[in-house]
């Protein structure tokens, strides 16, 4: 891991008073916040565009591949048991505890902990909980740095996010084999696991077109949704949206990365639920809102 600290650059006036909102909120968490103006924002970012910034250095990447391959192994050396490429087709009471019947068998657990990511609010409803929400996947498309274009981003820059949408907007991270990432829209997968927009599932854009929260989320959030649908199928929109923040970048400097699904937890009445949502049953826990859609981040 490494601690680089990250930038949030407000880059025209009228995201002045969000920024020191973003500020206040800090401060109140215990977080080590300072202000900059333009030029001391480029003092650390050379290549920023902007007219006042946030500095929070006590931001850091990390590997969250090695960080999962770290606990499975420690999962392993005290006995435990790891088993992959094994669907949870259905979950019985049994005694004190739960028999999970998989794909590869059936599993007897007294103490049952959900993190299904976008599959946890079924595996919850499995065990006969209502989650009161329902997990709307979002596809979150990348880009790539080219190598050489590298030195246009030495940490993370963010923008001011706005308040009325629910996603941040794209960003610049610069990840910890020394790759940045260029990212995300949002725009909405057609199945769970819709990696690709050629990804689609009946079953599942049929729950997400049917689920009423769905539609009032839409229609307040209509032209932002458009948006990003169309940044989705032109790099143009998509290079220009990056250019906000750091006005050197061409479209030769991107390569499509790979893209990652936002588990987003979406109640009935239309609100995005912006932490964990975490489920309590009879010998059971469910992690119910597992929004961050890569392997790889901030932390």
């Amino acid at each position: 891991n490494e601690k680089c600290g990250k930038l949030i650059v407000a880059t025209d006036e009228t995201q002045l008073r969000e920024l020191d909102s973003l500020r206040r909120r800090g401060v109140e968490n215990g977080l080590k916040v300072i202000s900059l103006m333009r030029e001391e924002a480029r003092e650390l970012e050379p290549h920023v565009e902007c007219v006042r910034a946030l500095r929070i250095p006590s931001t850091g990447i990390v590997s969250y591949r090695k960080v999962c391959a770290t606990y499975a192994e420690i999962v392993r050396r005290k006995g435990g048991v790891i088993q992959s490429s094994s669907e949870v087709m259905g979950i019985r009471h049994l005694g004190g505890g739960h028999v999970l019947e998989t794909a590869a068998g059936e599993v007897e657990a007294r103490f049952l902990i959900n993190c299904g990511g976008l599959q946890s609010d079924r595996i919850a409803r499995r065990t006969g909980l209502d989650p009161e929400a329902t997990i709307i996947p979002f596809r979150g498309e990348y880009y790539d740095l080219v190598p050489e274009r590298r030195h246009l981003v030495k940490g993370l820059i963010y923008p001011v996010p706005d308040p009325a949408f629910p996603f941040l907007g794209v960003h610049f991270t610069r990840m910890i084999d020394g790759s940045v990432h260029a990212g995300p829209n949002a725009v909405l997968a057609f199945r769970r696991e819709g990696y690709k927009k050629t990804d689609i599932g009946m079953g599942a854009l049929v729950e997400t077109l049917t689920y009423r929260g769905f539609w009032r989320m839409a229609r307040r959030h209509y032209k932002k949704g458009f948006e990003e649908m169309r940044r989705s199928f032109s790099k143009k929109l998509f290079v220009r949206s990056l250019q906000r923040l750091v006005p050197e970048v061409r479209e030769q400097d991107l390569t499509p990365a790979t893209a990652g699904v936002r588990a987003q937890a979406l109640r009935a009445d239309s609100q995005l639920v912006d932490d964990s949502l975490m489920v309590h049953g009879p010998s059971s826990i469910h992690v119910c809102n597992a929004p961050s859609p890569r392997g790889d981040g901030v932390a």
